[in-house]
């Protein structure tokens, strides 16, 4: 399939659509090709249109008279089960809440509101954020048809081999002590497919940083708490980091790693964003070079930019190793690309065998 990205805008807000399709008419890789101001209107549209000119991407927003987004979505995916939906939030507890039950749905990312967007962030990074998540779940689905949900969100399956890196192959000997995990855009979609992977206990602790605002991550752990053998939970300032537990860095603030005694513990920073991030990888990764001496191994996943590339350079110069997201799996292969083209990843490979790797590395642990 060749072309630019065909979309859907789907928002009761005329000033939001036109924000959006401004945005998204930057890139001529991308067409907007309907509007509709409600989910009625968008399932007559969709159902009206030939399958070969369907949107490959909807922009679906959740709070929205007559139809709202949320009994919408079901309707769509029954007329367009290839088709990446990815909805618009409000950038609020209720927003995190709704846009996590529309996750669980079938929906495949979410944005925040346009006119959050304008008073609160900065515009070109949000551009750029929605321009990367539409090109990106449009490639994913060009390269294979959804797969069955996942018990969390649906994402289509790599449709590539893993592809080895030029460094070296992770070695066996390596017995790390912490497992970290960055991720950005398409994160929540590869966190689910990796916690529901981690089927076996482990004998470390597991910290991560996924990009997300306050309360959005949350409800990303409880839901990650649902669907893995590992325990997942938000951490907490001065929380001892117990082994066989997952953490995620809370909205916000950054996650770092300090020693206690024989183990470690959770220690959460309000300094300046890196990367345009808080939280970011790079922090917990330099904390974590100082707190274990090297032994760490950390996957750093699909996310648009470079965030976590100078705390994998810095890693790996300690000891350490680090896996990288494959291409074929990445939503953005930003990140993890970054990694890769450094030649620092031990491996450059799918989500599944990221997690294999990690179980096969940490494992050995007891059940807590």
């Amino acid at each position: 399939m060749t072309g630019p990205v065909r979309v859907m805008l789907c928002d009761d807000s005329a000033a939001a659509r036109a924000v959006m399709a401004r945005m998204l008419s930057t890139d001529p890789g991308i067409e907007v090709i309907a509007k509709a101001t409600d989910g009625t209107e968008a399932v007559a549209q969709l159902s009206a249109m030939k399958a070969m000119d369907r949107p490959q991407v909807i922009l679906l927003d959740l709070e929205m008279p007559r139809m709202d987004g949320m009994t919408a979505l079901p309707h769509l995916l029954r007329v367009a089960p290839e088709t990446s939906i990815i909805v618009a939030s409000a950038l609020s507890q209720r927003g995190a809440k709704a846009t996590m039950e529309a996750l669980r749905a079938g929906a495949v990312d979410y944005v925040p509101k346009p006119s959050a967007a304008a008073g609160g962030m900065n515009g070109g990074q949000f551009q750029a954020e929605l321009v990367a998540k539409v090109k990106g779940w449009a490639r994913m689905r060009r390269r294979a048809p959804a797969s069955a949900p996942m018990p969390a969100m649906r994402m289509a399956a790599p449709m590539a081999r893993p592809v080895a890196a030029a460094a070296a192959g992770v070695a066996a000997t390596l017995k790390p002590r912490v497992i970290a995990i960055g991720s950005s855009t398409g994160g929540p979609q590869a966190l689910a497919v990796l916690v529901a992977k981690l089927n076996r206990p482990l004998a470390v602790p597991v910290v991560a940083v996924q990009h997300m605002p306050a309360g959005f991550t949350t409800l990303l752990a409880d839901h990650l708490n649902r669907i893995g053998a590992l325990p997942c939970s938000e951490a907490k300032d001065g929380e001892a980091l117990l082994p066989g537990r997952f953490y995620l860095a809370p909205g916000d603030r950054h996650l770092l790693v300090q020693p206690a005694g024989q183990g470690f513990v959770a220690q959460l920073s309000d300094g300046p964003p890196e990367n345009f991030c808080r939280p970011a990888v790079d922090p917990m990764l330099r904390s974590l070079v100082a707190s274990c001496q090297g032994k760490v191994l950390a996957a750093i996943l699909t996310g648009m930019g470079s965030d976590g590339l100078a705390g994998s350079r810095a890693l790996v110069a300690a000891g350490g190793q680090v896996l990288a997201q494959d291409e074929a799996s990445s939503v953005v292969w930003g990140m993890p690309g970054a990694v890769a083209k450094a030649g620092i990843a031990a491996a450059v490979t799918s989500i599944e065998e990221i997690a294999e790797r990690i179980v096969a590395a940490g494992g050995n642990g007891r059940r807590t």
